[in-house]
């Protein structure tokens, strides 16, 4: 296509070994690369031939008089920070995985898309490839939605260090917060038809998180379903034994704990058999089949779980339209460090709530003393009852729910 490639180092010994002509960054520059590879590209040649406006006189003048030549392509990946942090590396090697010279690459040739084409994505080399063999160059709506990828990219990549920075101090909560996700997938409305909506995760997250789960059967999953599957994850999470969460519109119907989880999907249905038709049902061990042959007695939207059995599946999936998800490590604590809720303009950030009473933590202040069984119970609806919205009533008996009530307005 007729471009001359500058590399640094490293991708230019690559290209070469492929047969592919390119000069090393420090051959063009004339400056080498110094401090262990910490200045490659940051020179007046690299980043000039990025930012000069190529239809302005005064541009055009200054970068001949300095012997700045046009640098028209940028194709540019950052060093794996989030990666590195994710594998537990060292404090070193967290830092030195912080890349300067390519952000301030990209920013360059961002803010000057108009002469220049970013591209940061494997994914946008086919589609750049094809326009320059078939239009000689690269359209402008094509350069600024580039362009635009790259802002992003770069300002998600601060975000991770400035988060990493955070939480090495100590800071919860600083002057300036700036949170990142990465989208799962565009869903096909939101709460309400008239609404559009996706699904996003955090750049880091733990195991056994909803954004983690994996759809093994079924329809789309709605906005709705994932968030009401959320709200049963959270409250099953509360509980070690087999148990089993029920969940319609956002709100528990009904939970039961046993020995064995075909018990305890049978204390979560007869716990309120209307409400749980057409809802979710979230389970913390495997589903084996006599499960899930109770489960296919009715409607359900979503079922998740750790696992199934072969047959467990077998049964479930024989119904197209449920949605089966996965997720490996369902029971595993969350720890997310914040909650956050938006508000009009705003947002409110606070520490998440991992506290749970035991039985050696309450006083009994009445004259009569709770049976063994009683002190049970009342443990075992704490636990759901802290997920109820206020002012929020939970009766419970034997490891299971008998009433859930919540969102009373009136004590």
């Amino acid at each position: 296509m007729g471009y001359e490639i500058i590399s640094s180092g490293g991708t230019c010994k690559l290209l070469r070994e492929n047969n592919v002509e390119a000069t090393e960054v420090s051959d063009y520059t004339g400056f080498p690369e110094c401090f262990e590879g910490r200045i490659k590209t940051l020179h007046p040649r690299i980043e000039g031939g990025i930012l000069f406006k190529r239809t302005e006189p005064d541009h055009q003048k200054s970068a001949k008089k300095l012997g700045i030549a046009p640098i028209d392509i940028i194709v540019c990946n950052l060093y794996p920070f989030r990666e590195t942090l994710n594998s537990g590396a060292s404090d070193t090697q967290i830092i030195e995985n912080i890349d300067i010279g390519g952000p301030t690459m990209l920013r360059a040739a961002a803010k000057n898309y108009q002469d220049v084409t970013v591209v940061i994505y494997p994914s946008d080399y086919e589609k750049i490839i094809e326009e320059l063999q078939t239009k000689k160059e690269v359209s402008l709506a094509t350069k600024k939605e580039l362009a635009g990828k790259v802002f992003n990219h770069t300002a998600q990549y601060d975000a991770m260090i400035a988060g990493y920075f955070n939480d090495t101090l100590g800071i919860a909560h600083p002057e300036q917060l700036t949170l990142t996700y990465d989208k799962i997938q565009d869903l096909r409305y939101g709460e309400n038809p008239h609404q559009k909506a996706a699904f996003y995760k955090q750049t880091q997250t733990s195991k056994g998180l909803l954004t983690n789960a994996e759809q093994l059967h079924g329809k789309e999953l709605s906005y709705n379903n994932i968030s009401d599957t959320n709200g049963g994850l959270e409250t099953l999470k509360e509980f070690s034994e087999p148990t089993v969460v029920a969940v319609k519109h956002g709100t528990a119907c009904g939970v039961g704990s046993a020995k064995t989880l075909s018990e305890a999907y049978q204390k979560a249905y007869e716990a309120d058999p209307v409400s749980i038709f057409g809802g979710i049902v979230l389970a913390n061990r495997i589903v084996d089949e006599p499960t899930a042959t109770s489960m296919n007695k009715i409607f359900l939207e979503v079922v998740i779980a750790p696992d199934y059995t072969e047959k467990a599946f077998a049964i479930l999936s024989k119904k197209k339209n449920v949605r089966i998800l996965r997720l490996e490590d369902i029971a595993k604590n969350n720890d997310s460090k914040f909650v956050a809720k938006t508000v009009l303009g705003g947002l409110l950030l606070q520490d998440a709530d991992r506290e749970l009473y035991n039985a050696d933590e309450l006083k009994v202040v009445t004259e009569k003393q709770p049976t063994e069984e009683q002190m049970q119970d009342l443990l075992f609806a704490w636990k759901m009852v802290k997920h109820a919205k206020s002012n929020g009533i939970v009766l419970a008996k034997n490891e299971q729910s008998i009433g859930i009530g919540s969102g009373q307005v009136s004590r």
